[in-house]
């Protein structure tokens, strides 16, 4: 266990160093890990990314437990997998009374708070059910997902989109002078063509258009700047702050120079085959046919889009220096832990597919880096490990880090501090995700009812299955197939690893996911107390009820 802060600070102030009590919680939108130079892209350039890499630790097999952005970011949130916060699509509300990072860090004195995206959807029927005002405290808390919002940025405003999220960064745009009915439409997700006139980004073709915003007002500065603002106002609080960007997240639209950084050529090769496009699997063939995935199979629109999205990773490095320099510059290096990841990748492509949907490495494997400035980090930095690593491992990472107490009963991820300490420790021998594909156009196309349209990803570190309900499952041996092209699931040569893993999954199924209002401290006490005081079952006599050291009340069988 971590020691408690004032032996934390103690060991600290006896080593010259300051006592590490804050975190930076950095989270890319659809960031491919492996578009990042320091795992390993040479297509790409990102040194300060890379630099953080060199002082902590990097994880080189992190699985994020949906490849969706509302699933994923609840499991992160909760330290739970998504079939038991529940919040399994986006929109999906996270139910009333789910426990949070933020609940758990407020019983320990830490502020929790947020600097951008959380795609949080709150549940406002089970709110008004309980008598909770949305404008109160705790109802606020409650639709920001235990959260204390400095600045809530989704990256979307449309008119027309439910809950509107970018109404601060709207306002920040006006006092730049910049005009329109919906500035994030017109200005950050708008483009100008070359003879002036205004072209939408929700249309990929405009993809290599400058952004009409400057890069210096563009949304990634702006929560920079933001964030920054968050660690300066909060002096020595205890506090962790996630920054949560929105990029490089479509709409696929940079602003100068970052539009025009890369082209076609500095692409990586896209990774696909044609035996994939021939699948037998009924699901493959259907998610291929469906539109994002046949634009994103096009050569001519990955050669539009994926500089883009380069363009957009670049310029989040360049802020992040803006960042770590700050931090440098002021000293919150010494007393703050900076974790970055991502909520998931992006196929761009590949497999035949766009979007960030299944279980391929490009889309559910994502960057994870963590950077503690604590002595007993010092043999690992720069270094970097293969263990099997979940997005609910962060939660209970956090709580560790702060001083907090051991939740098993509620969180299902682990800490990490082992690993941050290069400790021999036991850890998971396989990873899980989860994808309730219902809303897709995919399920209606084969025919699966709303109850069955249910994925799950068992990754053991070298095969990968993934259980499709009401049809054969798909394995991948990422040993002998690590671009994840033959889909080993139908060939009986394999019956054997296919069905130990599904075994696994079956084993996991079966746990305990709900039973959270007891620890197994409370059950092991109620098993020693046995009945509750006063109820006394199944006793012949006085002897036998007198043998277990109990009593009956004074006035009864005198």
């Amino acid at each position: 266990m971590q020691p408690n802060d004032t032996q934390a600070a103690e060991e600290c102030e006896s080593e010259g160093r300051a006592t590490s009590m804050n975190v930076l919680w950095i989270m890319a939108d659809q960031l491919r890990w492996d578009y990042l130079g320091c795992y390993g892209a040479r297509h790409i350039e990102t040194p300060n990314l890379d630099w953080l890499a060199g002082r902590g630790v990097r994880f080189n097999r992190a699985y994020v437990q949906s490849p969706i952005c509302g699933p994923s970011r609840m499991s992160y949130y909760t330290g739970r997998y998504v079939r038991s916060h529940g919040s399994t699509w986006n929109g999906f509300p996270l139910r009333v009374g789910e426990p949070t990072l933020g609940d758990h860090l407020r019983e320990v004195g830490v502020k929790c708070a947020l600097v951008g995206k959380t795609h949080m959807t709150p549940d406002r029927e089970g709110m008004k059910r309980l008598g909770i005002e949305p404008e109160s405290a705790i109802g606020a808390l409650v639709a920001e997902c235990g959260f204390d919002a400095f600045v809530r940025d989704d990256g979307t405003n449309h008119s027309d989109y439910p809950g509107r999220h970018a109404e601060d960064y709207e306002l920040y745009l006006r006092e730049q002078g910049m005009e329109g009915e919906n500035l994030w439409e017109e200005w950050a997700n708008t483009a100008e063509g070359p003879n002036g006139e205004l072209r939408s980004g929700w249309l990929l073709q405009n993809a290599p258009y400058a952004a009409r915003v400057p890069k210096e007002h563009s949304e990634t500065a702006w929560l920079t700047t933001r964030g920054i603002e968050f660690i300066e106002a909060h002096g020595d609080r205890r506090w962790l702050c996630h920054l949560s960007y929105i990029k490089p997240h479509w709409p696929y639209l940079a602003p100068s120079p970052y539009n025009g950084m890369y082209s076609a050529s500095d692409l990586p090769p896209v990774n696909r085959s044609e035996a994939e496009r021939l699948s037998d699997h009924p699901l493959m063939r259907a998610w291929m046919g469906m539109r994002v995935s046949k634009s994103f199979s096009r050569d001519e629109v990955r050669s539009l889009v994926a500089p883009v999205y380069m363009g957009l990773i670049r310029e989040l490095d360049d802020q992040l220096g803006r960042l770590f320099a700050f931090l440098e510059d002021s000293g919150r290096l010494e007393d703050t832990m900076i974790v970055f990841c991502s909520d998931h990748g992006d196929n761009m492509g590949d497999h035949w597919m766009g979007e960030k949907d299944l279980f391929f490495d490009c889309s559910v494997r994502v960057p994870l880096i963590v950077y503690t400035p604590r002595a007993e980090a010092d043999s690992t930095r720069g270094s970097s490990t293969d263990a099997l690593v979940e997005g609910i491992d962060l939660a209970p990472t956090f709580i560790e880090y702060f001083g907090g107490p051991s939740k098993p009963h509620i969180l299902e991820g682990r800490s990490l501090a082992p690993l941050l300490r290069g400790q021999e420790t036991e850890w998971r021998t396989f990873c899980v995700s989860e994808y309730d594909y219902s809303t897709r156009d995919a399920r209606r196309e084969i025919g699966i009812d709303q109850t069955d349209a249910r994925l799950a990803m068992i990754f053991d570190g070298r095969w990968k299955y993934i259980h499709v309900e009401k049809m054969r499952p798909m394995l991948f041996d990422l040993e002998s197939d690590p671009r994840e092209l033959n889909d080993l699931g139908a060939n009986p040569d394999f019956r054997e690893q296919a069905d130990r893993l599904k075994a696994l999954h079956f084993d996991w199924s079966r746990r305990h996911h709900s039973r959270i209002t007891r620890s197994a401290e409370d059950i092991e006490k109620m098993t020693d107390d046995r009945e509750p005081p006063g109820i006394l079952i199944g006793y012949r006599d006085r002897g036998e009820l007198e043998a277990d050291g109990l009593a009956l009340p004074s006035h009864a069988d005198k």
